[in-house]
């Protein structure tokens, strides 16, 4: 059990300095009322009525606000700041990507795939005469080298020059299996090419599968089936899949910055799928004519519905439209409504604002 140290000192009438080994303190007051502030237990408050044995205290405390107190007090503050930027700029970045979507569902086909000029590819000159006994550029390189070598005094010493020697025939043989590939390669271009160019059918969906024209359209979730008899004209199946697509809900900033998010009215709903389907049927017209060499193409876009008549989802046709070159060449395509284009080509389409798609018949190919 430690020593205490307790002694109190009469300043004035009714006033007392209370020294202790770990505080000081002051009192005052009269009997029955006294009023007590201390360093460590903090003020005080006595109230009593005299040879009663009843009395009444409360305590007012003290400051305990440590410094580390008031640092921890600080971070707080600062860590919710932060929460407070980073749900704003996250909220932002929400409505960026979201205007972004809806940027490029309505411009799909502002951008198509270069021309391939098929008669260019066929008169392309071979990488080196194989017939005649040319050899390619990169064998001539390596055969040079090999000739031109000289081992050093150090390679002689060590008898490193074999080893050098055969690294380099090495090379040879690699350079040669190099100049074979591309000699295939240009034996293949030029195949396919007079094959295109000749119509063969085969050869188109060969290069289909090749070039893969619409792979960036796969990344709406859209799917694609060819189809073709003639070698002019080309008909195409296109799964929508708009529900994937379209966003449902309208993201917006409120005044304050923070992320709103509401349903997207019915009507704004269906005018942006409506520009899906019809953006993406130019695109893949413009991407397939640039490919091929034909004339026409048949595009049926489907989309997953529900059926009222069986209350069943159903995949039916929503827009069958036939587009030829001629016609689709002569339109300003940064200028267009894709959806009021199809003006300009044979179609089937049912839509309302209120309702979107309706099921149609798919155009007889002739």
């Amino acid at each position: 059990m430690g020593f205490g140290f307790r002694k109190s000192f009469k300043i004035a009438p009714g006033v007392r300095l209370n020294v202790g080994s770990k505080s000081v303190g002051i009192s005052a007051g009269v009997k029955g009322l006294r009023y007590s502030i201390n360093s460590r237990t903090g003020s005080r408050v006595t109230a009593s009525i005299p040879n009663t044995g009843i009395y009444y205290t409360t305590s007012g405390g003290r400051n305990r606000k440590t410094p580390a107190y008031n640092r921890q007090k600080e971070i707080q503050a600062r860590q919710k700041e932060l929460d407070r930027l980073n749900e704003l700029e996250q909220a932002a970045l929400a409505v960026d990507d979201f205007e972004n979507t809806i940027e490029r569902i309505h411009s799909i086909h502002k951008e198509a795939d270069d021309p391939v000029n098929w008669i260019k590819v066929r008169s392309v000159n071979p990488p080196f005469h194989k017939n005649e006994g040319q050899i390619g550029i990169h064998e001539r390189a390596a055969l040079e080298k090999l000739q031109n070598y000289k081992p050093s005094v150090i390679a002689k010493i060590f008898k490193h020059d074999e080893k050098e020697l055969e690294e380099l025939r090495n090379e040879v043989i690699e350079a040669r299996n190099n100049d074979d590939e591309e000699y295939r390669s240009w034996e293949r271009d030029v195949r396919i090419a007079t094959k295109v160019i000749e119509g063969d059918i085969d050869t188109y969906f060969e290069v289909i599968q090749e070039f893969n024209p619409l792979d960036d359209l796969s990344e709406f979730g859209s799917g694609f089936e060819f189809f073709a008899e003639d070698p002019k004209i080309m008909e195409i199946e296109f799964d929508v899949h708009s529900n994937q697509v379209v966003p449902k809900e309208h993201l917006s900033l409120t005044k304050t910055g923070k992320l709103s998010s509401k349903q997207m009215p019915k009507g704004k709903y269906f005018d942006i799928q409506q520009d899906y389907v019809c953006s993406c049927v130019l695109r893949i017209a413009r991407d397939m004519f640039a490919l091929l060499p034909l004339d026409i193409v048949y595009i049926h876009a489907a989309n997953t519905m529900m059926d009222t008549i069986t209350g069943h989802l159903r995949t039916m046709t929503i827009l069958s439209v036939k587009i030829d070159k001629r016609s689709i060449n002569k339109l300003n395509f940064d200028n267009i409504d894709c959806s009021d284009a199809m003006q300009n080509f044979v179609h089937n389409m049912k839509f309302k604002k209120t309702g979107g798609f309706s099921e149609v018949n798919k155009l007889n190919v002739e």
